[in-house]
Formats: structure tokens, C-alpha cells, sequence
């Protein structure tokens, strides 16, 4: 079972570059990340996160074109189901996933349009810090093209002097 948080969905612009993302909290997060923005979603809490749900989201959130992840839970068998509904069902939303896992078992490639792979390490800083660890991909065929500096490029780091 993969469960959500229904309070925290949200729509976004800036996970996913050129995308208007619809985005849910996914809990039970076995990473333990030290310094984690969110640890509250370390716990399985929330509610069942399931197919009519996720349609009912993405019809209630007309210009959505992205259904993004925060997270992916410990089940993932119907993790991947999950993701595979919308694939299916909703042609025009893409699919993303943003993990802490350093890297994702490779059915999760052929299902995800994008996925952030690598744990928050706070010395590194969040994905928006040119200093990271942590990596954005677009899914193109067999192809992982890295993203990451398109979000570095959105907004100054003020960690990093030119």
C-alpha cells in the first residue's frame, strides 16, 4: 500500500522544469536522510493513495501536465502500478519521481518520465544548489539525460560565487 498525504498536494512549477506539476507526498520514506525537510513523511502516515484517486486529482487540477512523486513509500509493486495508471490513462501528464535512493531499480526508467535520484546530504545543499549530489534526469527512449542545471540555472545560488 502506498499512502499520501492529501493536505500537503499541491500544484508546482519549479520541480520540474516547464512543467505544471501536480505534486503529492508519498510517506513511509525508508532514507533517514540527517537534515530531511520533511521527517514527519519518514512514518506511514496519511491515506491510501489509489487509481480513482489519482484520477480524481489530476481531473480537479485542469493544466496539469506533470504528476509528480515526492517519494515512493516501500511498496514498489504498486508503486509502480500507480504510475503505470497514469501512463495509461491520462496521455498528456508525464510522470515524475523524485527519490532519495542514490539510484532507482531500473523498471522505475521505463515508467517515469523524470526522476531526482540521491539523498539529501546537507553539506551539498538541496537540488537548486550547483553543489549537490543529488540529480534530476529526463527519461528520453533509453536515454537519462541529465537535467540538474536547468534548475541551477532558474535562480542565483548564493552558495556559489561565479
Amino acid at each position: 500500500m502506498i499512502k499520501y498525504l492529501p493536505q500537503m498536494t499541491s500544484v508546482v512549477l519549479e520541480e520540474i522544469p516547464g512543467k505544471v506539476s501536480l505534486a503529492i507526498d508519498v510517506s513511509n520514506c525508508p532514507m533517514r536522510c540527517p537534515g530531511c525537510h520533511s521527517p514527519y513523511l519518514q512514518t506511514n502516515i496519511g491515506e491510501e493513495l489509489t487509481t480513482d484517486i489519482i484520477d480524481e486529482l489530476i481531473a480537479d487540477n485542469f493544466g496539469v501536465n506533470c504528476f509528480l512523486f515526492f517519494g515512493e513509500g516501500q511498496d514498489d509493486s504498486t508503486f509502480l502500478d500507480l504510475a503505470w495508471h497514469i501512463r495509461d490513462n491520462h496521455p498528456t501528464v508525464e510522470v515524475a519521481l523524485y527519490s532519495g535512493r542514490t539510484e532507482v531499480p531500473n523498471t522505475y526508467w521505463r515508467v517515469f518520465n523524470y526522476i531526482k535520484v540521491g539523498p539529501y546530504i546537507e553539506k551539498l545543499g538541496p537540488l537548486n544548489h550547483r553543489t549537490t549530489n543529488q540529480r534530476l534526469y529526463k527519461v528520453e527512449g533509453h536515454k537519462r539525460v541529465d537535467i540538474t542545471h536547468l534548475i541551477w540555472e532558474r535562480g542565483v545560488d548564493p552558495n556559489v560565487k561565479k
